[in-house]
């Protein structure tokens, strides 16, 4: 069966080398640290037992987020923690030393050329003998922030490890005993550090924020996929199953790889792989007469699954006493099958002028969606098992975060992002007839027939629907308008 244009798309995107890596790691010279600490004085380096316990002395139990509320858990992370007003940092040497990381750190993790990060002072560390981390997702504290830079200072102590997690692969950084080891990871990555198992381990971590020194050049589209973008909006969509026309598609949403929050969802702030293949896609757009947005996407996706240590059959026995598995249980623990149901729906997304964005809710059908990286291949930030129950079960529930380019012609441009809101296209109607464009207005309105029903009836919108139904004048068209409100 020859494949779907939108299908051909993500392939092409994925042919190219990866741009960079999710982490990357450089040694400096240990004696371009310049450090003090207020209450100890200069930091030299290696960091000995009785340096360690003068820093731990005037240091915090360190905290971490938890949805909205910042905590101390020790059973969570344990360490010690200094704040950024206690620490002293500078010297000609140590400003060569991030000048030159940082600019190693940018080619490293495949963010652009004209790209520029710079380090944000968060925290030292100080981490005991039994001292840990579980493994977390940073939070992204700055609209800039694209990742986090952790500075090891040599010292003698075993375990301590920094492991970091993307996309189903995993990289452990050991820090040195000589010399600074610099480690710079993507805000999205989950990683935790290992018990200390003798000596202190002590670190200075940084927010890694990315600015733009020079608007990025559009890059030139590949012929392929301007060709793909046409087909996909000209030929009728049909089901995963069956044969049924379902009529041209609205939009193509192709999923990136990485995650971001609303503050940080940016053409010139994209990761790795995304920041070369989202332009692309923009630029490809551009030429096949599209709009495009960023957005935020929540992908469910249920599998038939047994736990890798079951035998098969015996799964089919059921034991009412067994419990589902936890959803914190590891979610690569499980022999994927086939692929039984997934639902994708847009939370947000920037507006196509770039300088906004807005809250939503568009269930995208998988007739729209591609990728070059399967959500498979990335790691869930929520799993739920259920073993069978006679007549149904042995399926795993898996939840991610992916960020979207969403694409649209932009002679439906209203519908594709009417559908996605009808308090937007209420407020775009209403402005297009004080324009004085009547006969838009009302071709626009016309645009909503296929959907307004499902998604028209908001509460508060009966005003601003009887508003535009007077204003356009058209006794057919308002009837539509209105229909949900009856």
């Amino acid at each position: 069966m020859a494949k779907a244009a939108r299908e051909r798309l993500a392939r092409l995107l994925g042919d190219s080398e990866p741009a960079g890596s999710f982490s990357a790691q450089l040694l400096a010279p240990a004696h371009l640290l310049q450090l003090e600490v207020s209450g100890v004085g200069p930091v030299s380096v290696p960091v000995r037992a009785p340096l360690a316990k003068k820093l731990i002395s005037v240091a915090r139990s360190a905290m971490f987020g938890r949805g909205e509320q910042t905590q101390t858990d020790t059973n969570v992370r344990d360490t010690w923690e200094l704040t950024p007003d206690q620490i002293t940092l500078g010297g000609p040497g140590w400003t060569a030393l991030m000048n030159r990381a940082l600019e190693h750190f940018r080619d490293e993790l495949g963010l652009p050329q004209t790209s520029r990060l710079r380090a944000e002072p968060h925290s030292m560390l100080v981490y005991g003998k039994g001292q840990f981390f579980l493994p977390h997702q940073d939070s992204e504290k700055n609209d800039a922030m694209v990742g986090t830079l952790v500075v090891s200072l040599p010292s003698a102590h075993t375990g301590g490890e920094l492991v970091i997690d993307h996309a189903g692969e995993s990289t452990t950084y050991r820090a040195s005993k000589e010399e600074l080891t610099l480690v710079a990871f993507y805000a999205d990555c989950r990683h935790q550090v290992t018990p200390v198992r003798s000596g202190y381990r002590v670190t200075l971590t940084f927010n890694l924020l990315c600015g733009t020194e020079t608007p990025a050049p559009e890059a030139g589209p590949a012929t392929e996929l301007v060709h793909c973008l046409t087909e996909h909006f000209t030929t009728p969509a049909t089901p995963r199953y069956g044969s049924r026309d379902l009529g041209l598609p609205n939009r193509l949403v192709f999923l990136l790889d990485h995650e971001y929050s609303q503050r940080g969802l940016n053409w010139s702030r994209l990761k790795g792989a995304d920041a070369e293949r989202a332009p692309l896609v923009r630029a490809a757009a551009e030429q096949a007469g599209c709009q495009t947005v960023l957005a935020l996407a929540e992908v469910k996706e249920t599998w038939d699954a047994l736990p890798s240590d079951s035998d098969g059959w015996d799964d089919y026995e059921y034991d009412e006493d067994e419990d589902d598995r936890s959803p914190s249980e590891d979610p690569n623990d499980f022999q994927l099958n086939e692929l039984i149901d997934d639902e994708i729906t847009l939370g947000w997304w920037t507006s196509p002028d770039g300088t906004g964005g807005e809250q939503i809710s568009l269930h995208v059908p998988d007739y729209e969606v591609c990728a070059t990286t399967p959500s498979v291949g990335l790691t869930p930030y929520q799993s739920e098992y259920e073993g069978y129950m006679g007549n149904y079960g042995n399926t795993l529930d898996r939840w991610y975060r992916r960020a979207a380019v969403v694409v649209w012609p932009q002679d439906r441009a209203f519908a594709a992002r009417a559908a996605a809101g009808s308090q937007w296209a209420l407020h775009e109607l209403r402005d297009r007839i004080d324009a004085g464009d009547l006969e838009g207005a009302r071709a626009a309105a016309e645009s909503l027939a296929p959907f307004w029903k499902k998604i028209g009836a908001q509460a508060g919108l009966l005003g601003a629907a009887l508003d535009v139904a007077a204003g356009l004048g058209v006794a057919e068209t308002a009837a539509m308008l209105l229909e949900p409100f009856r």
